[in-house]
């Protein structure tokens, strides 16, 4: 009968229905025990009540001598009723119930919808349809870190965006459907994306807003309970319930960033809310699902909490993410490379290259050190240390306990701030010169030293975006850190005096288009000026 009734579903599918299937049962059982009167019934059948024998039932030694010397039957004593098990069950529940109740109004003001709308490639059902850019609304989720309005979600909700909007929940709504017109939509602007960590910050002009806290300190356990919340295919704040499979899950062999895996469901829409605690701080922010049929399949990953927080302080800070370095590179130990080159151990993260006069270098690291710890943290794989560099402060030493033949080595590691081309061009470049107000931007020229650092250009000269302006009221440009501008509403843009002229006579409801180039070629970016 389970066999019929689960063919063609996959197994871990299985599992995870005959799992809550056996948890409805274990609940249904207590809630039945609760109802159950708590003494037994005193009484008795009929026949039994005028002192007959029920059937061909032996009379017991008690009831044979429980008759008075006239002979008259002496009525046996009252059954005492047992003690009133069901109480405690059924306050158990209640106990539950209330917890997850003022968890949930707790959590849900501080996770918001949100709303892009963006242009890209319709999916190809056609040869004909292969060349249609049309214009694309997802729906979000994100979570209030900062009263004054700063929200983080998922780089790839907000990717592409010409226009994002977050709706705020609005007060004791308890998940009803409220209607478009009661909902408090606000625009937001986007402060920077992290796409490694697939993180976005943005920011709307808001105050005394709820906040959940980020759990930096403490780290999820296997088995630990937690809730997911978010949009799910437009449902806001809708809340799951689950626990935690796994703290340390590496989706991508090829990517060092490990995840905190879940059964908790979570579908399209809940990417970018938080997963928390029965305390309401957040453990992770819920980026992604594994499944087959595109839904929840009980396999779900959220991004650290400590990464979140790493991440959310540099972009407020910076617009982007500094990252560390300590001037070597490290891979996996296998046992085919412990045993060509004679190891100590086959397992671990080997150093395979030292740069000269680098901080590694100069601190004493080797090729075919193996690395056991660093900054307190044990090291087995490379993730691991990839974690430990990511969180380390560039104010402090990092502390690298080594294998070094059969000798146990420490080693003190200057660390140094390792930044992208774009970063060090946004970090180098003077706002007051390279500000364009009306866009929003920070840009500068196209020079022969940025060209051969960009690479090939379709087009030889432009402006380079290399950052935006958070706090200026502007369009919905769409413009991204690296678009070369090369052209303004038809007119050529060889420099940055050129498209601040193109700007300047701009008006009030004006269109714009904007030809940019970027990695994968040539794109039209359309807006009208406010």
């Amino acid at each position: 009968m389970v066999n019929r009734f689960f063919s063609g579903v996959p197994a871990i599918r299985r599992q995870r229905v005959l799992i809550r299937v056996m948890v409805f049962v274990l609940v249904t059982a207590t809630y039945a025990l609760a109802q159950q009167p708590s003494s037994q019934s005193s009484g008795q059948s009929s026949g039994q009540s005028s002192g007959q024998s029920s059937g061909n039932s032996p009379k017991t030694a008690q009831e044979t001598s429980a008759k008075d010397q006239q002979g008259q039957s002496i009525p046996a004593p009252k059954t005492q009723p047992k003690p009133d098990e069901s109480a405690a069950a059924s306050a158990a529940l209640l106990q539950i119930n209330n917890a997850l109740e003022g968890l949930a109004a707790k959590v849900c003001p501080a996770v918001v919808q949100i709303m892009v709308t963006a242009y890209g490639p319709l999916h190809e059902e056609s040869r004909s349809q292969t060349a249609l850019i049309v214009r694309h609304h997802a729906v979000g989720a994100g979570v209030i870190v900062d009263p004054t309005g700063y929200i983080l979600t998922n780089a790839h909700v907000v990717e592409n965006a010409q226009r994002i909007r977050v709706a705020l929940p609005l007060p004791n709504d308890n998940g009803r459907t409220v209607a478009s017109g009661k909902r408090h939509v606000l625009e937001a602007r986007l402060i920077g994306v992290h796409k490694e960590t697939d993180l976005a910050l943005l920011k709307i002009d808001e105050k005394d807003l709820p906040t959940l806290p980020l759990l930096s300190q403490e780290r999820p356990r296997v088995g630990q309970m937690v809730f997911a919340i978010g949009s799910p295919e437009g449902l806001q704040n809708s809340v799951t319930m689950g626990v935690v499979s796994a703290v340390a899950r590496q989706a991508d062999p090829d990517k060092p960033l490990t995840y905190i895996q879940t059964d908790a469901p979570i579908n399209p829409g809940n990417s970018g809310g938080p997963l928390v605690d029965m305390n309401g701080s957040v453990l992770g922010i819920n980026t992604f699902i594994l499944s087959q049929g595109g839904g929840s399949e009980g396999l779900g990953f959220a991004i650290p909490a400590r990464i979140v927080d790493f991440v959310y302080h540099q972009l407020r800070k910076y617009g982007h993410v500094h990252r560390v370095e300590i001037g070597a590179v490290a891979q996996e130990i296998t046992p085919t490379l412990a045993e060509g080159l004679k190891l100590a151990q086959p397992w671990g993260v080997i150093i395979a290259d030292v740069k000269p006069d680098g901080p590694a270098a100069t601190a004493g690291l080797q090729v075919q050190d193996i690395v056991l710890r660093a900054d307190d943290r044990r090291v087995e794989t490379l993730p691991q240390l990839s974690s430990a560099l990511y969180l380390h402060r560039l104010d402090k030493v990092l502390t690298l306990e080594i294998l070094r033949g059969d000798q146990r080595k420490t080693l003190y590691v200057p660390a140094i701030e390792h930044r992208d081309q774009m970063d060090q061009l946004f970090d180098a470049a003077d706002p007051e010169k390279s500000l364009v107000a009306r866009i929003g931007v920070l840009a500068v020229d196209l020079s022969s030293e940025l060209l051969q650092q960009l690479g090939p250009l379709r087009i030889s000269s432009g402006v380079v975006v290399i950052g935006r302006a958070a706090d200026l009221i502007m369009p919905d440009t769409g413009l991204q850190t690296g678009d070369v501008i090369h052209a303004l509403n038809t007119i050529p843009i060889p420099d940055l005096a050129a498209l601040r002229t193109a700007v300047r006579d701009l008006k009030t409801g004006d269109p714009v288009v904007i030809q940019v180039e970027r990695s994968d070629g040539l794109t039209y970016l359309s807006f009208e000026m406010e």
